[in-house]
């Protein structure tokens, strides 16, 4: 048989693995190594599988990942979240729809500190739900607000998706971080003229809150501090040239540290449970990435990704056809597929392709990005909806999923703006260090 056709065979085993659920890392090094045998050798294989993880485990970049999940870890101890929720409510809770935008800017602003999408899900869900609930929101606005918002966690930096984009691609981690900013403003503000369009069309959407007055707002302004100062510290940082992404990652971790202290709401508890859900989080990152490298040979050798490039030129497409196609693909992948395995089975694939037609890799990174975080709200899978039901048991999950709709569709509108203006993701990352 020809490489290729090996390859093919490698890739339909692999989902027969995944479909079987079997873990992506040990999924993908299983392909890796059978197929490497088939195409070369089972010394070469065997050689491989003792090589990488030694190589993965003891690369000095890759302390980035549990650095920033510790990160995450602390901010969430010392309840970050729940403060700027508090403090965007007192701003805008008064208008129409004003907890939903609230609930949106507050995970905005939390997935600056946690990179999760997961935990500003799970912590927007406990925080906003009551609040919404008690003032009597529509069930599909508001379960769907806190699904949709939580996404900014992967988007907005700093972001582990990003992280595994950036090792994969060999691309700079720092400039992929500055990178998703404006996008995830962006995004942040087509969730919230989503829901103000909503309200304005149907004011029982989302019934107003209460008011406070102008001494309340202002007061609130205090508990963000440790957030901005957090955000500033690492971001800045990176932007500036003060740190690489492992010193920041460093210093926003023990930054995070000593603000759960000042605000003695870090126990032994939860410390231990900082660190080992840090343990058990990087330890599945890693074991994706090992997983992936070791695929990547086999997809490398079988030849698969230069066959696909000739196979788009020679049929002579528009490289944004091609584009929509592979953002096509995505997005019904993504319905099947959580999104991190996803994208580590697809970029050894797509990314030659990307390169050969042009187009920038940290742009691209963005996008794969925004297409991770719909596969997050997307039916059936989206693990978000899952996590807004277990916390709202008294809604069903079509519910839930029939909320998300209009926040998918903003999503597939800021991915339209972002191809269509490339600036939006590459402005920042051009002036890095200036």
């Amino acid at each position: 048989m020809s490489p290729v056709v090996v390859g093919i065979i490698g890739i339909l085993f692999l989902f027969l693995l995944l479909a079987l659920r079997m873990q992506i890392g040990f999924s993908m090094a299983l392909v890796g190594f059978l197929g490497f045998a088939a195409l070369s050798s089972l010394q070469s294989s065997f050689a491989i599988m003792g090589m990488e993880p030694f190589k993965i485990g003891v690369t000095y970049s890759l302390t980035v990942i549990p650095l920033f999940i510790l990160m995450g870890q602390f901010a969430n101890h010392a309840k970050m979240g729940f403060e700027i929720y508090q403090t965007v409510y007192r701003w805008v809770g008064f208008l129409p729809g004003g907890l939903s935008m609230a609930t949106i800017a507050a995970c905005g602003g939390f997935a600056a500190i946690s990179g999760s999408s997961l935990a500003a899900a799970a912590t927007m869900g406990m925080v906003a739900l009551p609040e919404m609930k008690r003032f009597k929101y529509d069930n599909a606005l508001a379960t769907g607000c806190v699904a949709a918002g939580g996404t900014l966690g992967i988007l907005i930096p700093p972001s582990t998706v990003m992280i595994i984009y950036g090792i994969l691609t060999e691309q700079s981690i720092a400039t992929l971080f500055i990178a998703g900013i404006l996008p995830g403003l962006l995004l942040t503000g087509l969730f919230i003229l989503t829901v103000y369009v909503m309200t304005k069309l149907k004011p029982a959407l989302g019934p107003p809150g209460p008011k406070f007055n102008l001494k309340e707002k202002i007061i609130s302004l205090k508990a963000t501090w440790s957030i901005l100062c957090l955000f500033f510290l690492v971001i800045g940082g990176l932007y500036t040239g003060w740190f690489t992404p492992t010193e920041a990652a460093g210093v926003g971790a023990f930054g995070a540290f000593v603000i759960t202290l000042i605000k003695r709401r870090l126990t032994w508890e939860n410390f231990r449970v900082s660190l080992t859900q840090t343990g058990r989080t990087s330890a599945m990152v890693f074991l994706i990435l090992i997983g992936a490298h070791i695929f990547g040979y086999f997809l490398t050798i079988s030849q698969i990704p230069d066959q696909l490039s000739i196979f788009a030129a020679e049929w002579g497409l528009n490289n944004y056809i091609i584009l929509s196609l592979i953002v096509s693909a995505y997005i019904i992948m993504g319905c099947f597929m959580e999104g991190l395995a996803l994208m580590v089975l697809s970029i050894p694939i797509v990314y030659p392709m990307v390169l050969d037609m042009g187009f920038d890799p940290i742009w691209f990174g963005v996008i794969i990005t925004l297409v991770m975080e719909m596969s997050l709200i997307t039916p059936p899978v989206g693990i978000n909806v899952f996590i807004i039901s277990g916390i709202s048991k008294d809604v069903p999950m079509y519910v839930i999923f029939r909320g998300i709709v209009p926040f998918w569709c903003a999503m597939l509108v800021c991915i339209i703006l972002l191809i269509m203006f490339p600036q939006i993701a590459l402005w920042l990352p051009l002036t890095m260090g200036n």
